[in-house]
């Protein structure tokens, strides 16, 4: 059972041990990681970053407050999926000649779909790269964690993105340009999401906005676990493709 979220104010939070909040969202933080751990290649170590994801976990509970209108889970989420995901950008698993693939592997994507005039798949493009299946499959899940949604900050309402958007924006000062590009990203994130084939839009929308793991969203749509997998990196490659025509991503 996941935690609630609900936390009436400072006051309980300062009441409440922080080694009791961990333990309380240590299950929370467990099944976030081994969300992001589904794309991850087996030489990750799955200990490290749930590390990752208690201290950021910690910084949740030492900076939320209560006041700017945002549930403690949502704030929590946030952070600890942002911690983790540090954390693996500080080792950068993803070599020069794996992003020159995963380039290769997008635009092959591109080509493909402007000429043909429709979705392409897996065997097209493998043979269009001219390598095997088993090796495009490789390159596909590479591309499906070089990406974060949205989405990925584990917001669901509408008004839990605006609030979180406002919270990210420096406090302190007017920082209209940071809203608008984060606004506009998100604009084109769901605009991108609603042009995704149908079961690509499914996966990610049980994925991202319902929290499913890979393997009950197969349970859910009577697939197998690989076949979500191949689902969800085919979605991730559309949608970065989509942002990158609109210069949102480099």
């Amino acid at each position: 059972m996941q935690p609630s979220g609900k936390i009436a104010s400072l006051t309980e939070l300062n009441k409440r041990s922080r080694d009791q909040l961990i333990l309380q969202y240590l299950p929370y933080v467990k099944r976030i990681v081994h969300r992001i751990a589904t794309h991850l290649p087996p030489e990750v170590d799955i200990d490290d970053l749930i590390h990752a994801g208690i201290i950021g976990l910690m910084a949740a509970i030492e900076r939320f407050d209560p006041q700017r209108g945002i549930k403690f889970k949502t704030y929590a989420s946030f952070r600890i999926k942002g911690s983790v995901i540090s954390e693996l950008r500080s080792r950068d698993f993803l070599s020069r000649p794996s992003r020159r693939q995963i380039r290769q592997l997008e635009n092959t994507y591109q080509k493909l779909e402007q000429d043909l005039g429709r979705s392409v798949g897996d065997e097209e493009v493998a043979e269009e790269m001219g390598i095997s299946l088993e090796k495009f499959h490789q390159i596909k899940k590479m591309a499906a964690i070089s990406f974060v949604n949205i989405d990925e900050l584990g917001l669901t309402a509408k008004d839990q993105k605006q609030d979180v958007f406002s919270w990210l924006a420096p406090y302190e000062r007017n920082d209209a340009l940071t809203l608008t590009g984060l606004k506009e990203l998100k604009a084109a994130v769901a605009e991108a999401i609603e042009g995704l084939p149908e079961k690509e839009r499914l996966v990610v929308s049980l994925y991202y906005q319902d929290e499913l793991t890979m393997k009950e969203i197969g349970r859910v749509l009577d697939i197998t676990e690989s076949r979500v997998s191949q689902l969800h990196s085919k979605a991730v490659i559309h949608l970065r493709i989509f942002l990158k025509k609109r210069g949102l991503l480099d």
